[in-house]
C-alpha cells in the first residue's frame, strides 16, 4: 500500500510508502480512518498456535498460524514451542530459516520463543514432564538470536542455569524467567546474568509472601524486568491484575495472549503440543483442569487490562506494541514515526479490530479511499 490513512477532523494522518511510514504526502489514495484509533501494529510475543494449528505439533505450519493473525489485528508475534522432543525445536528453527512460502501475506514472526524444556518439574503447568530436560551446553547448542531464537524461558534456581542463561545471552537470546520456583535472590542471580523478562507473571510460579517474595515479588520490584502478563480474565483475578499492573507501570508490562490452537475455533477438543485440552467457556485445560495457555485475542486480552486498571488507550496498547518491540530491541516496529515499518492496527472504542495493515498491505478488514483522493 502507497497511500494515507487519515481520520477526518482528527489528528492522525499516517503515510506509507514502500512497506514503512514516511514524511509527507502520499501519491496514491488517503484511505478513510475516520471514527477509528490508528495504532502501531500489535506484537504478541506468546503465541503457541491458532486457527486450530498447533506449533508445538505442528511447527511446519508457523507461516500458515502466521498468516492467521491479522485477522486479531497481530502484525509481528513470536512463535512459541513449549517442552517437547528436540525435534519440534529443530524444525521450527528450519522453517523459520526457510522463509514463508511464494505468495504469503501474514504477521511477521521475529523469531522463536522456546518455553522449556529447562523448567522446574513442580512447577510444569500443562508442559508435558518426559520432555524437561536439565539446563546445560548442550541444550542450548545453536540457539542464538543469528539462527532465529529470540527468547527462552527458564527456571534459574535449576543447577546449572545461570551458566545458561549467560550463553544464551551472550548469542543474542532474551531471557525469560518463568515455570519456576526461584527464590526472589536466584531470581536476582538469573538478571545479572542478563535475564530480562518473566513469562507469564504469577502462572506457573508460587505466589508472593511476606517473607518470601519469590518471582513475583522479584519481578514487580526490578526495574530491570518487564512481566509478561496473559490478561484473558480466566488466568489472573481483575484485583490482581490491578494491583499488578500498577506496580509495573505501563512501561514494564508485556501484554501476551499465551494463545493456542484454540484461537478462533468453536469450543471442544484441541491440542497443545502431544497433550489434548478441552476448550470450555472461554479456558483452555488439560484433563485434569490445569490451564493450559488461552484461547483469547491480543484485543480482548487489552479490553480486560483497560478494565481491571482504568488506563488510558495508548498506556494500554504500549503493553503490546512500544514494550514489546523494545523488549526484543526491534526499533522499527511499536511506534508510528518516520521510517517504522508500515504495520498499523485499527480499531475502533471497544478494541474491535477494524483493519489491520502489515508492511504496507491491507490484510485483514476494508477501508474506504476518501472522496476526491486516488
Amino acid at each position: 500500500m502507497t497511500g494515507s490513512l487519515r481520520v477526518v477532523e482528527g489528528s492522525v494522518d499516517v503515510t506509507i510508502v514502500d512497506g514503512a511510514v514516511a514524511s509527507g504526502p502520499a501519491d496514491g489514495p488517503a484511505y478513510d480512518a475516520s471514527g477509528l484509533h490508528v495504532l502501531p501494529g500489535l506484537i504478541d510475543l506468546q503465541v503457541n498456535g491458532a486457527a486450530g494449528i498447533d506449533l508445538t505439533l505442528e511447527p511446519t505450519r508457523l507461516w500458515e498460524v502466521a498468516a492467521a493473525l491479522p485477522r486479531y489485528g497481530v502484525t509481528a508475534f513470536l512463535p512459541t514451542i513449549i517442552t517437547s522432543s528436540p525435534a519440534a525445536r529443530s524444525v521450527a528453527m528450519e522453517t523459520l530459516a526457510a522463509g514463508p512460502p511464494e505468495g504469503w501475506a501474514g504477521a511477521w514472526p521475529l523469531g522463536l520463543h522456546f518455553e522449556g524444556p529447562m523448567i522446574a518439574p513442580a512447577r510444569k503447568g500443562a508442559h508435558p514432564a518426559a520432555w524437561l530436560v536439565p539446563p546445560s551446553a548442550e541444550v542450548v547448542t545453536g540457539w542464538s538470536r543469528e539462527a532465529g531464537v529470540t527468547m527462552v524461558t527458564i527456571a534459574p534456581e535449576l543447577r546449572g542455569a545461570l551458566d545458561v542463561i549467560s550463553t544464551l545471552v551472550s548469542a543474542g537470546v532474551l531471557v525469560a524467567v518463568g515455570h519456576t520456583e526461584a527464590s526472589a535472590e536466584q531470581v536476582a542471580a538469573a538478571v545479572e546474568r542478563g535475564a530480562r523478562s518473566l513469562t507469564h507473571l504469577g502462572n506457573a510460579m508460587p505466589a508472593m509472601a511476606a517473607r518470601a517474595p519469590g518471582p513475583v515479588g522479584a519481578g514487580l520490584a526490578d526495574p530491570r524486568l518487564v512481566a509478561g502478563v496473559i490478561a484473558d480474565g480466566h488466568h489472573l483475578h481483575p484485583t490482581t491484575l490491578a494491583a499488578w499492573a500498577r506496580a509495573l507501570g505501563p512501561s514494564r508490562l508485556l501484554a501476551v495472549t499465551d494463545c493456542t490452537a484454540a484461537l478462533g475455533m468453536p469450543e471442544g477438543p484441541s491440542r497443545l503440543g502431544d497433550q489434548a485440552v478441552v476448550v470450555r467457556k472461554g479456558t483452555v485445560r488439560l484433563e485434569d483442569g490445569t490451564l493450559a495457555g488461552s484461547a483469547a485475542s491480543l484485543p480482548e486480552c487489552l479490553r480486560v487490562l483497560r478494565s481491571a486498571t482504568g488506563w488510558s488507550l495508548a498506556d494500554v496498547v504500549g503493553c503490546c506494541t512500544t514494550v514489546a518491540a523494545d523488549l526484543v530491541g526491534d526499533a522499527s516496529r511499536g511506534r508510528l514515526h518516520t521510517s517504522a515499518r508500515g504495520d498499523l492496527t485499527l480499531v475502533d472504542d471497544d478494541l474491535e479490530v477494524v483493519a489491520t495493515i502489515v508492511g504496507g498491505r491491507l490484510l485483514h478488514g476494508s477501508l474506504g479511499v476518501l472522496e476526491g483522493e486516488g
